[in-house]
């Protein structure tokens, strides 16, 4: 039988098992944990209740009723301040991230590693596929032991034209994901762990440049942590921070994010929102929570609400992935509200019987989860409306907005605007700095700015989370290559 045959009959044993997959088995089986309805009727009815009771309250005392919306808001934004602190200060905890040496690794030698799954799902990625490809060769793990599935959409004819012209070993797939509702990477992914081999699974985006050690360290990791812990996060930074400011920025917060607010919270034993690359899990109790949920366009962060629900752990890993930071900046608006769409679908899907979310997570993850998930909305929505408010008082000194301040309130919204932004500003310079990148140092102090993007990125994911929930607005790869 020639290669040519043999090729052809491995796609059509490969599309057999596709089609045999389901995945929309989360949405199908457990409705109530999927996006695919954005709101149940109850939030509904809630949600114009509390808007009509806003507004009555508004005709009737509209001075009190901005001073009290005012005053829980700033409540809430002093809360957050002093919860970043707390988060921040665990980071530097033994136990907030998992550490491996090189001398730890060759001890473990010879034994035999467990076959790993990688997940790499791509949609018009061409140009990044053979990096792809080098990266998962180089890293040093058994090539047998290697469970590769490239998850390429049917009517990408570049990249599965692309992957199939690539010399792929044979523990190496492409696999042809149908065409069909939802077009999202979750669904993609659904597809991949259904055809999974390994004991141990990960999941790399299509640009990614894992550090060659990181699959040992995740198995080393997952044999040393406790029982409870299903998934290991690796940190995840950028390998173009100096692109352009738009980089730089991004990279700071990166390393804010991955290097002190992760560890943190892991330190904490908090839920934690996953990244969405680099995540490692443990293939069988993955299977058993029915994957991802194909509608949520932040997948990895209801993924790690999921985890908590369920009783499971997520532990950090000392290990990096590079990424390519966003360069574009039409590119970035729509890759920040893809995100924050998600945050606000999973923030809806779990408060859609919020006792039942506090018994699940108890009652010191049940604040983790509105300070992490609600904090993102919250601070992304409110923050131009508070900026504008400040800014007209400064300029103008209008009455009004004086008395929309009374004297507790106003000390505590200036200690925000102030202290709170100055906090903020300095993770982002600590973490620039934990990196080593002290450059990055300077452009954090503009962060204000890279905040007022966020912002109008948030209110893009309102507007698109009523309008256009399930729209995947993809992250466009290989620009740094075109400057």
């Amino acid at each position: 039988m020639t290669v040519v045959q043999n090729d052809v009959e491995q796609r059509l044993r490969d599309k057999e098992a596709i089609r045999a997959v389901d995945p929309l088995e989360l949405a199908q089986k457990r409705p109530e944990w999927s996006a695919s309805r954005p709101m149940t009727a109850v939030q509904k009815i809630m949600t114009l209740v509390v808007f009509a009771i806003l507004i009555g309250a508004a005709c009737l005392s509209p001075l009190l009723t901005a001073q009290g919306l005012i005053a829980l808001c700033t409540v809430y934004y002093v809360i957050l301040t002093f919860y970043k602190f707390i988060v921040i200060r665990a980071s530097v905890s033994p136990t907030a991230i998992v550490r491996f040496s090189p001398e730890d690794i060759k001890a473990q030698e010879p034994r035999e590693w467990p076959i790993f799954t990688i997940l790499i799902p791509m949609y018009k990625e061409p140009e990044v596929i053979k990096q792809m490809l080098a990266a998962l060769k180089a890293m040093d793990y058994p090539d047998d032991k290697k469970d590769v599935q490239f998850l390429l959409e049917a009517d990408d004819t570049l990249t599965l034209d692309a992957a199939r012209k690539l010399d792929l070993p044979p523990s190496f797939h492409v696999r042809e994901i149908p065409d069909s509702f939802p077009r999202t990477k979750p669904k993609a992914c659904n597809i991949g762990l259904h055809l999974a081999r390994g004991k141990y699974l990960v999941i790399y985006d299509a640009e990614d440049l894992p550090e060659k050690d990181q699959l040992k360290k995740a198995v080393m990791a997952f044999e040393a942590v406790p029982e409870n812990v299903a998934c290991i996060q690796s940190r995840l930074n950028y390998y173009n921070p100096f692109q352009n400011i738009l980089t730089r920025w991004f990279t700071a917060e990166y390393s804010a994010w991955f290097d002190l607010q992760l560890p943190g919270l892991a330190a904490l034993n908090a839920v934690i929102p996953l990244g969405g690359t680099s995540n490692h899990f443990k293939t069988d109790i993955l299977q058993r929570l029915m994957g991802w949920d194909a509608y949520n366009v932040t997948e990895d962060c209801d993924l790690g609400v999921r985890l908590g629900r369920a009783g499971y752990a997520t532990r950090m890993l000392e290990t990096t992935t590079w990424e390519e930071a966003c360069s574009s900046l039409p590119f970035w608006i729509k890759q920040r509200t893809r995100w924050i769409k998600g945050y606000i679908q999973t923030w809806f899907v779990h408060m859609r019987n919020p006792f039942k979310l506090f018994r699940d997570l108890g009652a010191v993850n049940f604040f983790h989860y509105h300070m992490l998930i609600g904090g993102v909305i919250f601070s992304a929505l409110a923050n131009p409306i508070f900026w504008t408010m400040a800014l007209i008082w400064v300029i103008f000194r209008p009455e009004g907005i004086s008395q929309l301040f009374p004297g507790p309130i106003f000390a505590m919204g200036a200690g925000c605007l102030f202290l709170g932004n100055i906090v903020f500003t300095y993770v982002h310079i600590v973490g620039s700095c934990k990196r080593q990148r002290d450059s990055l140092m300077w452009w954090s102090l503009l962060t204000p700015i890279y905040w007022m993007m966020m912002s109008y990125s948030g209110w893009r994911a309102f507007i698109q989370f009523f309008r256009a929930p399930f729209v995947w607005e993809k992250t466009q790869h290989g620009l740094n290559k075109k400057n």
